[in-house]
């Protein structure tokens, strides 16, 4: 929780009706639904009125609520700490002779993938089925999470051309978001420092009627309030930057879930492409070589 709004709670609790303090406690308790869900939901979680938790925010000196819940989200953003404090941690636990950092960091990688078993396979299984059934899906990642969704849109580009990663190369995220409806997806992955252009891309989806997915690793994720369907998925680590070991492995196996309710056009497709790939000689695997692969590659090795 904020540190402003802790010494807020502590100048003011005393001035507070009893049931003004319900809502500063419950504030206090469950700062990452403060953050992520609506006053609504909060107020029905604690059995108060919204306004009730309104009175109390400008009681303990915010000007609405909403500030006030900025402010808890500023703090939730501090706790994970900045890149260069974690850094230095990192650099003083191998200076004091520390856990191995290897060990430590395969360990943490291991723990956040087998925290993905905790997803129920029913809502993976309704993501696939509407991912593969979209006329159009969007990917967009930016900042750290960028290479990320690259690869998944690699992945992807084998089993159609309507896989499209925005903000890199031609496409601006622009022109991937006009004209998007309710036939479309929206796939959207953010973590802390949250990319602005990535929670904008989630709003802006939304308000177009896409289905929107996010991947992100906190529940305090300003984007979450514009997913159809979010994964909050681990990335500790003691690494100075967050781990995306988890999350790609959840972006495969999405993509794995897509390309097994394919079709045999899809199939065709799959196979069109890798020849197409060995074709242009864009590879070389031991896979099945053409006639003229052949040549260019005997030619090549009579010059060398």
């Amino acid at each position: 929780m904020a540190g402003s709004l802790d010494q807020k709670l502590a100048k003011n609790y005393g001035g507070l009706s009893a049931r003004l303090r319900q809502a500063a406690d419950y504030v206090a308790r469950h700062p990452l639904d403060v953050t992520t869900r609506s006053l609504r939901s909060v107020a029905e979680d604690s059995g108060l009125p919204p306004a009730t938790f309104s009175r109390m925010a400008r009681r303990v000196g915010y000007a609405s609520f909403e500030a006030l819940r900025q402010d808890v989200r500023q703090g939730l953003d501090r706790r994970a700490g900045s890149f260069h404090e974690r850094a230095e941690r990192l650099r003083a636990r191998h200076r004091d002779g520390g856990e191995s950092f290897p060990s430590a960091h395969m360990a943490a990688c291991i723990g956040n993938i087998e925290a993905l078993d905790g997803i129920e396979s029913a809502r993976l299984e309704a993501v696939a089925d509407r991912l593969g059934r979209a006329r159009r899906v969007v990917l967009f990642g930016a900042l750290g999470s960028a290479g990320i969704v690259e690869h998944m849109a690699y992945v992807a580009g084998f089993l159609s051309g309507d896989w499209q990663m925005a903000g890199r190369g031609a496409l601006s995220l622009g022109a991937a978001l006009a004209e998007m409806d309710d036939r479309d997806a929206l796939l959207v992955v953010t973590k802390p420092p949250f990319a602005r252009r990535s929670v904008r891309a989630a709003e802006l989806g939304r308000e177009a009627g896409a289905f929107v997915v996010l991947l992100t690793d906190s529940h305090a994720c300003p984007a979450l309030a514009e997913a159809d369907e979010a994964f909050i998925v681990p990335s500790a680590t003691p690494h100075f930057f967050s781990s995306y070991t988890a999350t790609l492995c959840l972006l495969e196996t999405v993509v794995g879930m897509v390309a097994a309710r394919a079709g045999t056009a899809t199939q065709r497709r799959v196979a069109e492409v890798e020849e197409m790939t060995r074709g242009l000689d864009e590879v070389l695997d031991g896979g099945p070589t053409t006639t003229k692969q052949k040549g260019r590659l005997q030619c090549s090795t009579t010059q060398d």
